[in-house]
């Protein structure tokens, strides 16, 4: 079976109207949803069911021998089923998109979204998952009782910080990859980004001091990644100001986060931490003050990634900014997960490993920087989602760091 990149309108579908009392379809004057009518994706055999003699290996009795040698030998179910394969995309509905907590059926354009885009740019099958329940063992109990269907686990557009503990408990109970995209996606494609940035200036990465505007899901893995990766140093804003250890209204997770990050010890607003920092990435929505972005050391780099309104308008950025990214894709530099998500799969897929580690994810940012190669620009550091080398390029090194780490099992 394969999500397959079509949209089948049969002629059963194609009197719904989508409204009430026989208005008007949406789909008539709206082409978003003429695209969705009967949904972004199907599934598709990959034997033939022609006759009878195809029918019994594929069903009853071909298919006992099979089960039988799996109860047997579990580990078999990874040869003769689609379990290594294939991806359980898992939301509860809670942080869709920008559009907040819109629940688990309006979830699933996006996950079916989600599924087509692991097909088309990894070449991985993905099943969207939406769950009708938000509380964390509800959710965790739920999804370890799926996991056999599956070879790895993508959660999306779960609210922090209930994302956190989701993610980690899947990931001590599980022995399939668990990764949540929200997070570490962001922070792969980010990471990226800021090494090539820091290249074409001529900078040290370890002499970079970058200012995180949102200390949710994304700006806490972004932050965990560029601290990883040897940054100078990193302090995270939200609402309240910078995260510090002096502050006594953190969450646990925010609490963790003080404890690793800003070492030069800033407090305040946002405003003023961008005051001659180097970098200054947008997770949150908002907007910040021209005045703060001409604060920022010359030559800064401006990544405002909150769509559709990046923090920092792109023709504001560029009075001030050597290099400027945006999340949109109509702008130079998107940054965009499907850069990383896609790849990241495919690599620990291929290697049946049992987690995706930090040196998993470190490698696919090397690997996705690697790829603009000669061509790097003020406005070409990260490549395009239909670059072809990209998948290949994140696969491999994924999978090599996989062996490396000791979590690959062929």
């Amino acid at each position: 079976m394969a999500a397959e990149i079509v949209n089948p309108r049969s002629e059963s579908t194609a009197d719904h109207t989508g409204q009430e009392g026989g208005a008007e379809p949406l789909d008539s004057f709206d082409p978003a949803f003429a695209l969705h009518r009967g949904g972004k994706m199907t599934v598709q055999a990959t034997v033939p069911v022609r006759d009878k003699d195809d029918l019994s290996l594929a069903y009853t009795p071909g298919v006992a021998k099979v089960c039988s040698a799996i109860a047997e030998q579990p580990e078999l179910v990874h040869d003769y089923t689609w379990k290594s394969s294939v991806v359980a995309v898992v939301t509860d509905g809670t942080a869709v998109l920008g559009l907040g907590d819109i629940g688990p059926q309006a979830s699933l354009p996006v996950m079916e979204g989600k599924a087509i885009l692991f097909k088309q740019f990894g070449g991985v099958d993905a099943v969207p998952i939406a769950l009708d329940c938000t509380d964390v063992d509800e959710i965790v109990e739920t999804v370890v009782r799926l996991a056999p269907s599956f070879g790895g686990v993508n959660l999306e557009d779960i609210s922090a910080p209930r994302c956190f503990e989701i993610e980690r408990r899947l990931q001590e109970r599980l022995d399939i990859p668990v990764f949540h995209d929200d997070q570490h996606g962001t922070a792969v494609v980010t990471l990226a980004a800021l090494r090539n940035a820091a290249r074409l200036s001529g900078r040290e990465f370890g002499e970079l001091r970058a200012v995180i505007s949102g200390a949710g899901a994304a700006g806490v893995a972004i932050a965990k990644m560029l601290v990883e990766a040897g940054i100078g140093d990193v302090a995270v804003a939200d609402r309240k100001g910078v995260v510090s250890a002096d502050r006594y209204d953190l969450t646990p997770v925010k609490r963790e986060l003080a404890g690793f990050t800003n070492k030069a010890g800033v407090t305040g607003s946002l405003e003023a931490a961008l005051a001659g920092a180097d970098v200054f990435i947008g997770v949150s929505g908002g907007t910040v003050p021209e005045a703060a972005v001409a604060s920022m050391a010359e030559g800064a780099f401006v990544f405002a990634m909150a769509n559709p309104n990046p923090e920092v308008h792109p023709d504001v950025a560029h009075k001030y900014a050597a290099v400027v990214a945006t999340g949109r894709s109509d702008f130079p530099n998107q940054i965009n997960n499907v850069l990383a998500f896609p790849g990241i799969f495919a690599g620990a897929l291929q290697v049946r490993a049992s987690q995706i580690t930090e040196a998993m994810k470190l490698a696919a940012a090397e690997a996705l920087a690697g790829v603009v190669g000669d061509d790097l620009a003020a406005d070409y550091v990260i490549p395009s989602p239909f670059d072809e080398r990209v998948a290949p390029a994140v696969t491999a090194a994924v999978a090599a760091a996989a062996r490396a780490e000791g979590v690959a099992r062929r």
